[in-house]
């Protein structure tokens, strides 16, 4: 049995703080949840003192030599954790555990990666510390870990990090599912629309005896387009443009990663559909995240740490550390969750009935099923529409372009002036 010191929140809204006796961090924030108590801050007491909890920050990288052979995917991650609670349930020690692992890995990257933690392991680091020296690993996963190793519950947290992980990869095959037709259909169209305007339409304006300034004006509009394009591949200016495009696109993808991403972010949740449905993918990891930590026996402030970089969008986890600074001044978490406007009433409701009656892990564990089949659907429905609107658009323009070649025919033949 061991003694904690903590810092809360009771059920008044008043900040508390006092020891309590637990035999674990999960068991001491279980006492102080039947308490009525949200805690912000754990830890432990070794021989009347604090202990000094590591810095989660600058973590090293590992110096292993010859690292660079294979790349560790989500999905082989996904793989190794499912494998690893599976070994961990059936009562294997930790290393025996990573020795079958690194035994069952065909690629050199994930070999290397066992290798090291089974060194390190069996060297006297604890798992997560392991972990933490490989960038592959996520903070979500490494705090997952960490309470597992600290709670004595590896086999549950790894189950539920199992859970997780798996929900991803599901998001992740479905996207890319879905937006294989579009994506298809959107470059065949653009492949046929340059070479109808390429290559076809000269040729067939090119019997038509009618000067340029005669020429209806959508046909002077596609003939400009024509001479465009050609001359991005004939000439020494339409390369520097092709150059100058390339250049650009990758600009503004690093500004979307970095400077820009809170702007983009906002961007993308404001595009109808699209927005409904990166905002109900996010809700879905929200409620599973925090209620996998906080049955762990994180405290709801780190839960929060952490639960912000998993959401995907710098908008909403920017919304998280507000909601964070106002849970630290001694508010409720469901208030300033609803205040954000960011989040559904169901889990506004979840969350107050949860920290009223001390089971906010479970509440929000067995909503995340109930949110993950609204983001399913939003997929499917966005899905259903992204393909029309993209075959309009394709109708538009080859519309356009066949209209344009035309209308210079239809003139002459009417014996038309100059529209």
């Amino acid at each position: 049995m061991g003694q904690f010191s903590y810092k809360a929140v009771d059920r008044a809204g008043a900040h508390v703080a006092g020891i309590v006796d637990a035999a674990d961090r999960r068991s001491a924030v279980a006492t102080l949840t039947g308490r009525g108590h949200l805690v912000m801050e754990l830890i432990e007491k070794v021989h009347g003192h604090e202990a000094v909890r590591p810095a989660p920050a600058a973590l090293p990288l590992p110096s292993l030599p010859g690292w660079g052979g294979g790349r560790v995917s989500s999905k082989d991650i996904y793989a190794m954790t499912s494998q690893l609670s599976t070994a961990v349930r059936a009562g294997l020690p930790l290393l025996n555990c990573l020795e079958l692992l690194r035994k069952q890995q065909h690629k050199p990257g994930m070999k290397r990666m066992f290798e090291h933690l089974t060194k390190a392991v069996s060297g006297g680091m604890s798992l997560s510390e392991a972990m933490a020296e490989h960038p592959v690993f996520t903070p979500l996963y490494l705090s997952m870990i960490r309470v597992g190793e600290t709670g004595g519950i590896l086999e549950q947290t790894s189950t539920q990090l199992a859970m997780i992980l798996g929900r991803e990869e599901k998001i992740k095959s479905n996207m890319k599912t879905a937006s294989a037709y579009p994506i298809f259909l959107l470059g065949l169209g653009m492949v046929s629309a340059t070479l109808i305007v390429t290559v076809m339409l000269p040729k067939i304006l090119g019997t038509v005896d009618v000067g340029t300034v005669a020429m209806p004006m959508p046909t002077r509009i596609l003939m400009a387009a024509s001479h465009f394009l050609r001359g991005l591949f004939t000439s020494v200016a339409g390369w520097a443009v092709l150059v100058g495009l390339v250049a650009g696109l990758y600009a503004l993808r690093r500004w979307t990663r970095t400077a820009g991403r809170l702007h983009w972010d906002a961007f993308r949740l404001k595009v109808p559909v699209l927005g409904s449905v990166l905002q109900t993918i996010a809700v879905g990891r929200f409620a599973r995240t925090l209620g996998a930590l906080t049955k762990g026996g994180v405290t709801i402030l780190e839960s929060l740490a952490v639960v912000r970089d998993t959401l995907g969008n710098e908008v909403l986890g920017r919304q998280i550390d507000e909601v964070a600074e106002k849970v630290k001044r001694g508010e409720s978490l469901a208030d300033p969750l609803e205040a954000s406007g960011y989040f559904p009433p169901l889990l506004i409701q979840i969350v107050a009935i949860g920290e009223q009656t001390g089971k906010l892990d479970e509440l929000l564990l067995n909503a995340a099923d109930t949110f993950d089949t609204d983001a399913d659907a939003a997929i499917s429905r966005f899905m259903a529409i992204f393909p029309a609107v993209l075959i309009l658009l394709l109708a538009v323009v080859i519309g356009f372009i066949i209209a344009a070649a035309l209308l210079p025919i239809v003139t002459m033949s009417l014996g038309g002036g100059v529209v």
